[in-house]
């Protein structure tokens, strides 16, 4: 379903600012597949998915969605099969639009955009619907402007926009990072169901090494722009997060001091 092959970046090429983000990554994923990624910071997660999401050009590598060569395609055209949540509550939405207005949005990706009046009721009776399965009364505000909502209605609002119309593959970017724990665990039970419920194809960066083993069907980490770790079925059932750690030392030569790796779980 998506397959990136010797994807290579580097940023700032020829100046003293000079840094290798990806070197040669190579990682299939079959449809229904959803795979955490885990690093350091600095180890090419968010690069990684930003190269998939068309944010920047590929130096050499293939990425393919369903077939279809998409590294030269732009961002704005991936977006209409690419469903993305970022680490920012703040970005994915519209601060000066209301929750109607961003989810009328959301429900055109792909498709032709014609002019016509306004929402229409059986939009709105949609919205409702969806809206109420996030548990927040945010069905109640469909008027209200998204710069009112508190981050983790935003970002709760967000994830639902990303797969209002069900993406061919979802990207989330330590989505619940910057939520406090009891509204983070919430976006992510309800991003659980959300994949579930229409088998979505994902690839979700975390720090949360628990989230990583728990979530999905494979964990991979990355270190230095390469994928150094792999693991699924009976393998990762039977990793714990000290496992993992000793996996990482013996694939990098190195011990994982990141704080935030370590603290996450």
């Amino acid at each position: 379903m998506l397959s990136i092959t010797e994807v290579r970046k580097t940023f700032n090429p020829g100046s003293v600012n000079e840094r290798l983000a990806l070197d040669g990554v190579s990682l299939n994923l079959k449809a229904g597949d959803v795979v955490t990624v885990i690093g350091g910071n600095g180890a090419g997660k968010s690069t990684l998915l930003n190269m998939v999401a068309g944010v920047y050009p590929v130096d050499e590598g293939k990425i393919k969605i369903e077939g279809q060569a998409v590294e030269h395609l732009p961002e704005y055209a991936r977006a209409s099969f690419i469903g993305r949540v970022f680490q920012d509550p703040m970005k994915g939405t519209a601060a000066s639009m209301t929750i109607e207005e961003n989810l009328a949005m959301a429900m055109k990706r792909g498709s032709n955009r014609k002019l016509r009046a306004g929402i229409r009721s059986k939009d709105r009776s949609c919205f409702c619907e969806q809206l109420s399965l996030l548990g927040l009364g945010l069905e109640n505000r469909l008027t209200t402007k998204v710069g009112l909502l508190s981050g983790g209605q935003r970002q709760a609002l967000t994830l639902l926009m990303a797969t209002l119309v069900p993406p061919k593959l979802l990207l989330l970017d330590e989505h619940t990072a910057a939520l406090d724990p009891g509204t983070g665990e919430k976006v992510l039970e309800l991003t659980q169901k959300i994949i579930k419920k229409y088998n979505l194809t994902t690839l979700m960066v975390t720090h949360n090494m628990e989230d990583a083993l728990s979530i999905g069907n494979r964990t991979i980490m990355m270190h230095e722009g390469k994928v150094i770790l792999n693991i699924k079925g009976e393998q990762r059932r039977n990793t714990r997060i000290p496992d993992l750690l000793e996996m990482f030392k013996k694939a990098s030569g190195r011990s994982m001091t990141n704080d935030r790796m370590l603290l996450a779980n």
